[in-house]
C-alpha cells in the first residue's frame, strides 16, 4: 500500500484501491464457525476476495489443547512466524484480514500479527459483506502458493496476562477484566461452550458485538471510547486485560479499543476456557458487581 501503513481498520473501498497498486496487501480469509469447523473453508471455496488465501482458526491461529490451556490456545511466537513466512508475509508485507463474522476471527490474526511484532496489519471493516455490498468481485479460484516470506519475530507491540497473573490480580484490583462473552454466559448462564459457568470476580461484561453498528461496521471512534469508559470508568487502557471464552473475540475488543485511541490493553489468551479448567480457580455468578 506505498508509504500507507493500515495498522486498526480498512475500508473496502480503500482495499480495493489498494489492490489496484504497485505493492497490493496480502489479504487473508479468516472466515470460520464454532460450530461447523469446515465451514470456513466451504465460505472461502464459494467465493473470496481475490487473492485471498485462507487460514483456519484452530490449525493456524491456535495450537493443541491439553484440557488445561483453553480451546485455542496460543501456537509460541516462534510457530506463528513460521507460519506466517510460510504465507508469503515479510517484514514489510502490509496484511488484511477479513471474516464473514463482522471481524470476530480476523481480529484474532490482526492481534497475533502484532504480538509477533508486526504493525502492518488491519481487518476489513464489514468483512466480506461490506466487500459484496460495495459492488467488488469475489473468486472461487485456488491460488498457487506463495514463495516463502523473510517474516522475522520482533518486539511484540500487545501485552499479554497468565492465569496466574489474573489470578493474583483479583485481590489487589489494580487492572480491570473486561469479558467479551455475552451478557448470560458472562452471568453463569446458557454455558454450553465450557463445563463451568460464570465469571473471573470483579470483571465486567463488554460483549464484543456491541463494538459493531447496525451495518456489520465498526462504530466511530468516538462512540466506542465513551461506551468503553462508561464500563470502566474512564481508566485507563494499560489497567485493562481484555478476555473471553477462549481468547478470540477479546481481541475483537482489543481492536475496538485501539480504534477508540485506548491502546496499551492486554489480552488474557487462556480466557473462560482456561480459567475455569483450573482447580480452585474462583468463579463468580450473576451480573457484574
Amino acid at each position: 500500500m506505498n508509504s500507507v501503513t493500515h495498522d486498526t481498520l480498512i475500508s473496502a473501498a480503500q482495499l480495493a484501491e489498494a489492490l489496484r497498486s504497485a505493492h497490493p496487501p496480502l489479504v487473508l480469509d479468516c472466515s470460520f464457525e464454532l460450530t461447523n469447523l469446515g465451514a470456513g473453508q466451504q465460505a472461502y471455496d464459494a467465493g473470496h476476495i481475490p487473492g485471498a488465501l485462507y487460514l483456519h482458526l484452530e490449525h493456524a491461529l491456535s495450537a493443541e489443547k491439553t484440557g488445561r490451556n483453553g480451546r485455542h490456545p496460543l501456537p509460541t511466537r516462534e510457530a506463528f512466524a513460521r507460519t506466517m513466512a510460510a504465507l508469503g508475509v515479510s517484514n514489510d508485507t502490509q496484511v488484511v484480514a477479513y471474516d464473514n463474522a463482522g471481524g470476530m476471527y480476523a481480529a484474532r490474526l490482526w492481534w497475533m500479527l502484532r504480538w509477533t511484532g508486526h504493525r502492518a496489519v488491519a481487518v476489513l471493516d464489514g468483512g466480506i459483506a461490506a466487500w459484496k455490498t460495495a459492488g467488488h468481485a469475489v473468486s472461487a479460484e485456488a491460488l498457487p502458493a506463495r514463495p516463502h516470506g523473510n517474516f522475522a519475530l520482533r518486539e511484540p507491540l500487545v501485552t499479554t496476562l497468565s492465569y496466574e497473573e489474573v489470578r493474583a490480580n483479583i485481590e489487589g484490583g489494580h487492572k480491570l477484566v473486561l469479558d467479551a462473552r455475552a451478557p448470560d454466559r458472562f452471568r453463569g448462564e446458557n454455558e454450553t461452550m465450557d463445563p463451568v459457568g460464570g465469571h473471573i470476580p470483579g470483571a465486567r461484561n463488554r460483549l464484543f458485538k456491541d463494538n459493531l453498528a447496525a451495518d456489520g461496521r465498526f462504530k466511530p471512534s468516538r462512540q466506542l471510547r465513551a461506551e468503553f469508559d462508561a464500563i470502566t470508568g474512564g481508566r485507563p487502557a494499560t489497567e485493562l486485560v481484555n478476555q473471553c471464552g477462549s481468547g478470540v473475540t477479546a481481541c475483537h475488543n482489543l481492536l475496538a479499543m485501539e480504534v477508540a485511541g485506548l491502546k496499551g490493553a492486554a489480552l488474557y489468551p487462556g480466557s473462560w476456557s482456561e480459567w475455569s479448567a483450573q482447580p480452585g480457580a474462583p468463579i463468580a455468578t450473576g451480573p457484574a458487581a
